[in-house]
C-alpha cells in the first residue's frame, strides 16, 4: 500500500507514541482489505467506549498513557453507565470503576463526552460528502443514507485510531462508485395508515436487513415527508438484522433522488414487499408469547427530543403499572431540553425512569427479576433474547405505552391485519 510521506512519520514515531501504535493498526487493516493508499478524514465517532471487557480498557488506557490525543473533533458513543447517575440503576461497584476507568481515558485523549449513539441528532453532524470515521452500526447508517457524509463501518479500536491520525483506509463507501445501489425493494400496496404507525419502519428495516446482507439496499415507495426518527428506526433495524451500512430510498436520501441515480449503472435484483412478508417480520420480533410485561424499554438508538415529547403526549395522564419499570434512555443533551421545558416532570411523574449517556443492551442496568421486555425498537428486540437472554414483545409506542398503563402486554393489531387482508 502507498504511503505518503506523512504516513510514514506517523509510523516511525514522530508524532508520538500513541498515533504511531494507531497509524500501524490502521496501515494494517488497509493491507488486508486490499486498499491502495490511506485518505483524510474530518470527522470520527468512537464506539469503543463502551466497557466491554477487560481488553476494552486496557487498549484505551495504553493509548492515553502514551499521550494519545485526538487531531480532529471526535464524539463518544453511549458509555457503559449513567454517568450523571451512577447509582440509580444497581451496578456493582466494580462495573462503575471500570466503566468510569474507560470514559476518563477517552475524555483524556480530548474526545468529546456527546456520549450518545445517535451523534447525528446532536450539534456533531456531518455534511454531505464528508469523509468520516464513524462507529455504532445505526449511525454509520444514518449518516450514510440520510446525510451522505461517507464512512465505513469502523468498529471498536479502529475508531479510535482514525480520531488520533486523522486516515484511515481508502476503500468501501468513502469512494463514489462503491455507494451505488443494488437491489431494489418495491412497496406493493400499502395501506397509507400505516406509514403513520412508528413500528412499520423499523419492521421493514428488520425485513431488509435479512434479505440484504451486507448490500446496499434500494426503496422505492415510501412518502417523501417521512421523519427523520422513522428513517434512523429503519436503519438501525436493517443494521441489525442484515450487516447493512447504507441504503437509499428513492426521492428522500440525498443520493437516490430518481431511481437512476441510486443505482448509478448498476444492474440490479427486484423484490415487492407487501404486508404479507411485512407481518412475518413483525412477528418475527416478538420472542415473548402471552400477556407477561415486567418493563418497557424504549431508546435503541437513543430517544430523539423529539421521540420524548410525543412520548410525554401519549402519556400524559397516565400512570406505568406498579409491576413494570419503564425505561428510556437518550443523551444528556435532550435530557436538559425535557427538564427546560418542563417534559422531563410529565414523564417522571407517569412513572417513566430517564436514563442517560449509556445503552439499554451493554450495560447491566436491568434487575434480574425482569424477564419480558416491551420495546418499539427493531434493534433492541433482534439483539436482546441471546445478548440479555430476555424475551421481547415488539410494539409501536403508543402500544408499549398502553402496555406500561396496564400491566400486561398490548398490541393495536387492527391496522396490521386490516392490511394484511387487502
Amino acid at each position: 500500500m502507498y504511503l505518503t510521506k506523512r504516513d510514514e512519520q506517523f509510523l516511525n514515531g514522530a508524532f508520538g507514541l500513541a498515533p504511531q501504535m494507531a497509524m500501524n493498526i490502521l496501515t494494517q487493516l488497509g493491507d488486508v482489505l486490499g486498499a491502495d493508499e490511506m485518505m483524510d478524514v474530518e470527522q470520527a465517532h468512537v464506539d469503543g467506549c463502551i466497557y466491554e471487557s477487560q481488553a476494552h480498557l486496557d487498549f484505551a488506557e495504553k493509548l492515553a498513557a502514551l499521550g494519545g490525543h485526538v487531531i480532529l473533533p471526535t464524539t463518544l458513543n453511549a458509555t457503559s453507565l449513567d454517568l450523571h447517575h451512577p447509582d440509580a440503576w444497581g451496578y456493582s461497584a466494580q462495573w462503575k470503576t471500570q466503566a468510569q476507568r474507560m470514559a476518563n481515558a477517552y475524555l483524556a485523549m480530548g474526545c468529546t463526552p456527546t456520549w450518545t449513539c445517535a451523534p447525528y441528532q446532536t450539534e456533531f453532524v456531518p455534511k454531505f460528502g464528508q469523509q468520516i470515521a464513524w462507529a455504532e452500526s445505526n449511525a454509520i447508517v444514518y449518516a450514510n443514507s440520510v446525510i451522505g457524509a461517507r464512512t465505513n463501518r469502523y468498529g471498536d479500536f479502529t475508531d479510535i485510531c482514525a480520531a488520533l491520525t486523522g486516515r484511515v483506509p481508502k476503500y468501501g463507501l468513502h469512494l463514489a462508485e462503491n455507494r451505488r445501489g443494488q437491489i431494489l425493494f418495491e412497496l406493493k400496496n400499502i395501506p397509507a395508515a400505516l406509514f403513520d404507525d412508528d413500528a412499520f419502519y423499523p419492521v421493514l428495516g428488520h425485513y431488509i436487513g435479512k434479505a440484504t446482507g451486507d448490500k446496499i439496499p434500494v426503496i422505492d415507495g415510501l412518502p417523501r415527508d417521512v421523519s427523520p426518527d422513522a428513517l434512523k428506526a429503519l436503519g438501525a433495524a436493517a443494521a441489525s438484522s442484515g450487516a447493512v451500512a447504507m441504503f437509499h430510498a428513492v426521492g428522500i436520501t440525498p443520493e437516490a433522488r430518481t431511481l437512476e441515480q441510486a443505482f448509478g449503472g448498476n444492474a440490479y435484483a427486484r423484490v415487492k414487499i407487501t404486508l404479507r412478508e411485512l407481518n412475518d417480520a413483525r412477528a418475527e420480533l416478538s420472542s415473548a408469547d402471552g400477556a407477561q410485561l415486567d418493563a418497557v424499554v424504549l431508546g435503541s438508538p437513543h430517544f430523539s427530543l423529539q421521540e420524548c415529547l410525543t412520548l410525554a403526549e401519549i402519556i400524559r395522564g397516565k400512570r406505568v403499572h406498579s409491576a413494570v419499570e419503564f425505561i428510556v434512555t437518550t443523551n444528556r443533551l435532550v435530557t436538559a431540553a425535557l427538564r427546560a421545558r418542563g417534559v422531563l416532570q410529565t414523564l417522571t411523574d407517569a412513572g417513566v425512569r430517564v436514563c442517560e449517556d449509556t445503552c439499554i443492551l451493554l450495560s447491566p442496568m436491568l434487575r434480574p427479576e425482569i424477564r419480558v421486555l416491551m420495546t418499539n425498537s427493531a434493534k433492541y428486540a433482534y439483539y436482546t433474547p441471546n445478548l440479555l437472554e430476555r424475551r421481547v414483545a415488539f410494539g409501536s409506542l403508543r402500544d408499549c405505552v398502553a402496555s406500561a398503563a396496564q400491566g400486561s402486554v398490548m398490541r393495536e393489531e387492527s391496522i396490521w391485519k386490516s392490511a394484511a387482508e387487502n
